[in-house]
């Protein structure tokens, strides 16, 4: 729905061991990972940060959780692009029982851009503390025109919470930090984005690198395939869509494939229409959050928790809820809110304003983070769904 660079990619559902190799491509992108996929009163507003236009374009996010080495070797031999395209076509055309002819013709209005090529080589972002990071997302601006957004669709809203379980101010929130509800989807053509990366995935040259950036490409490659798959599908002109520039789609924005996997039929026309139809794409957001990350109705998202003196910091390697309060409280977090017997939850610890903020994670936390593999961003979409709401946020 979603790259940071984080991309907000929302791929097919992974098994633990290698969901965390890709990291979710941000919508913002913008991602924006869509699905994925990336992707939800209306009290004064919190008085919380320095405003900026809703209709800015969201910043990219940052801090993602490290990649696992994937099992499955790649060939790092460089194959000439001539080569790559045909195996593309011949192959996309077997997959997906398309016609070459079609694919080829595509392919031919395609264009490379350096402008993308650019934009994935640019050099990481340093890792912004929350202090700073918070105030990028959750602004005056920012928590008022998600209060007016759920105004405008409060009854398509209510619908798809009712059905799914998922709050109608976390939906209009991964909408606001995508694309500000609407106002910046992304304005290059998807199949120019996915052809450059898919075949001109930028090199550093540094070969400790390399694995990675084969890699890469070889998953965008497969989201170029995927858009074609979702062109037949949906009777798209793949040629026409515009996205982030990794090809990231819509008000959530969504990857090709999880585009294909997540996306649903809001509003019973027959068609999945994540551009135009706030329908589809509300109800594309919690689908997404409930098959591929696990949305529990009426469950906790995050709270406020205390690190006892003398207990070091616990960061697990990925954001999973598998750690009970027992386990917890023998490593010194203990909540500052009531929690659900049974409940298990993972440690969240960011750098504040004032120092350290502890906080814990539940399955809820979770999903957010399946939209984009951040725990800062999952925390920023959060706390805006709670401003959003009404409810009043603590210090950055």
């Amino acid at each position: 729905m979603a790259l940071l660079l984080v991309i907000h990619l929302k791929p097919v559902t992974l098994r633990p061991m290698i969901r965390r190799a890709l990291i979710c491509l941000t919508s913002s992108c913008l991602v924006a990972c869509a699905s994925q996929a990336q992707p939800p009163t209306l009290p004064p507003a919190a008085s919380v940060l320095p405003s900026r236009p809703a209709s800015a374009p969201a910043p990219v996010p940052a801090e993602a959780a490290p990649e696992a080495a994937q099992a499955t070797p790649v060939n790092l031999a460089p194959v000439p692009f001539e080569t790559a395209r045909a195996n593309f076509v011949r192959d996309t055309a077997a997959r997906y029982g398309l016609d070459p002819a079609m694919i080829e013709a595509t392919l031919a209005q395609a264009q490379f851009k350096d402008a993308i090529v650019a934009a994935m080589s640019r050099p990481a972002e340093r890792v912004k503390p929350w202090s700073e990071y918070r105030p990028m997302f959750i602004t005056a601006a920012r928590i008022q025109g998600g209060r007016e957004f759920l105004a405008r669709h409060r009854d398509e809203l209510a619908r798809v919470e009712a059905s799914t379980g998922v709050p109608a101010q976390v939906i209009v929130a991964i909408i606001g930090v995508e694309t500000s509800y609407g106002a910046n989807t992304g304005k290059y053509r998807v199949l120019d984005a996915l052809y450059t990366l898919a075949f001109r995935y930028p090199r550093s040259g540094d070969p400790a690198k390399l694995e990675r950036e084969v890699r890469r490409e070889l998953f965008f490659r497969d989201e170029l395939a995927q858009l074609f798959a979702l062109g037949k599908e949906e009777q798209l002109d793949v040629a026409t869509l515009t996205g982030s520039y990794a090809g990231a789609m819509g008000l959530g924005q969504f990857m090709p494939s999880s585009y294909r996997q997540f996306a649903v039929d809001g509003n019973g026309d027959g068609h999945r229409d994540l551009f135009n139809s706030f329908d589809d794409a509300f109800a594309s957001i919690a689908n997404y959050f409930v098959k591929k990350g696990g949305w529990v109705r009426g469950g906790q998202v995050a709270i406020p928790a205390t690190l006892a003196p003398g207990n070091e910091e616990f960061n697990p390697t990925d954001w999973t809820p598998s750690w009970t309060l027992a386990e917890l409280s023998r490593r010194g977090y203990h909540p500052a809110a009531p929690v659900v017997d049974g409940t298990t939850a993972t440690p969240i610890n960011l750098i504040g304003s004032s120092g350290k903020q502890y906080w814990l994670g539940f399955q809820n936390y979770y999903a957010i983070t399946r939209y984009n593999n951040s725990k800062m961003y999952a925390m920023a979409v959060f706390q805006l769904s709670e401003a959003i709401a009404g409810k009043e946020l603590p210090p950055a």
